[in-house]
């Protein structure tokens, strides 16, 4: 375990970019504006061709606190560990370049795991369309989860997560297009590590038409390789859990 001097930020909040232009306003907004400031926000652009980097600069100018790179293109896991190993911050917390925080996030999110002492937490979310605009739903958490528990149920919003490297160590992302994010957490999990559930929504998940998450079907392939590579579940158990992985994402969109 490493062992994070004071003089570093307490947080570091990864952010991946890639032609995110029209989005990383609210996004970087929502991290200045949080109640807790002892953070760092990193953000790698991976070979944008919208403006992203550029915009992500003018953004950065006079905040001593915003780390930025760009890079060639080289798809969203390598750009969130080039991001995680820029972090200096004993805690990682996740945001997607598309989606925003609550003013509060940050701060009542430590509050939970300093007073629990905890290595893994994740947040319910509300959704947001394209535009911002709020959709009557919210996205509960399905309580704290082992991982067996996770292994049937993708529940975990990656802009949610807060993880302590103090407590579960280092955190490399699998190379998967769509659900590197799902293989992060079951990698921790498999530690004997559980991810403990917020109930209250701090995160707004902006639901996109055009975003990769929204390819359900390669989403969908891509954690049917998680299964079967990563954690090398036999045929049946990977059918199994893949069965309660598509029942509960059903179950979470209606």
């Amino acid at each position: 375990m490493n062992t994070y001097s004071s003089s570093f930020p307490t947080i570091s909040v990864i952010i991946p970019c890639y032609n995110m232009r029209r989005f990383i306003f609210d996004s970087m907004r929502s991290v200045v504006r949080q109640t807790f400031a002892d953070w760092e926000m990193i953000l790698v652009d991976d070979g944008s061709t919208d403006g992203t980097y550029e915009t992500i600069k003018s953004l950065a100018e006079g905040d001593y606190r915003i780390k930025h790179a760009a890079k060639a293109h080289s798809g969203i896991a390598d750009t969130r560990n080039q991001c995680i190993q820029m972090a200096q911050g004993r805690y990682l917390a996740f945001l997607d370049a598309d989606d925003y925080w609550y003013h509060c996030k940050l701060e009542y999110q430590l509050e939970f795991m300093r007073e629990q002492n905890l290595g893994f937490s994740y947040t319910s979310y509300n959704c947001v369309n394209e535009d911002g605009d709020a959709i009557v739903k919210i996205v509960k958490t399905a309580g704290d989860l082992t991982y067996n528990d996770y292994l049937h149920n993708t529940i975990i919003g990656c802009s949610t997560v807060m993880i302590d490297r103090d407590k579960v160590g280092n955190v490399v992302v699998p190379n998967f297009r769509t659900s590197e994010d799902s293989a992060t957490w079951l990698k921790i999990l498999k530690r004997g590590y559980k991810a403990y559930a917020i109930e209250k929504p701090l995160t707004y998940y902006r639901i996109r038409s055009r975003s990769a998450s929204s390819n359900k079907l390669q989403a969908s392939a891509d954690l049917w390789k998680v299964y079967r590579e990563q954690e090398k579940l036999p045929l049946a158990d990977a059918m199994d859990c893949f069965a309660s992985y598509a029942f509960n994402a059903i179950k979470k969109r209606l």
